[in-house]
């Protein structure tokens, strides 16, 4: 199962940069949907935080070390910081993207750790890909 964690550790260090980049677009969104935009964000980074969590003490439980800086993370993720201040709806566009990415890894990471017999790691990413692919839907019929 340990083959595992190394999946594992990238997803984590994708979800360590989309935590930070939906903080950063709680704190800059500007403009007409501000209220709404800047209480989901929030929901949003608040639930990211717990997935971190999550898959850290995974990667531990299968006896290997999760990435802990922000450079180990930096340099695993494959999704890209936000450097830039963007509008309300390319924040929204870019979180859809981040979703639609992070969702695809989590269900590779589950058939990986599925051939693997890791059905541990299974029952922590099925829900967290369900959720995502709720929270998706939402925000694509929020913004018609």
């Amino acid at each position: 199962m340990t083959q595992v964690a190394p999946a594992l550790n990238r997803l984590l260090a994708n979800y360590q940069v989309h935590y930070q980049k939906l903080r950063n677009y709680h704190w800059n969104v500007r403009g007409p949907m501000f209220f709404e935009l800047h209480a989901k964000f929030e929901e949003l980074y608040t639930g990211a935080a717990l997935q971190v969590d999550e898959l850290a003490e995974r990667v531990l439980a299968l006896g290997a070390k999760p990435l802990s800086t922000l450079q180990e993370q930096l340099d695993a993720a494959s999704l890209a910081e936000d450097p830039g201040g963007p509008d309300a709806q390319t924040m929204i566009a870019n979180t859809l993207a981040d979703l639609g990415a992070l969702t695809g890894e989590v269900r590779g990471v589950v058939k990986q750790a599925a051939d693997a017999g890791d059905d541990g790691t299974v029952n922590l990413l099925d829900p967290i890909a369900d959720e995502q692919e709720k929270t998706a839907w939402m925000l694509r019929a929020w913004i018609g």
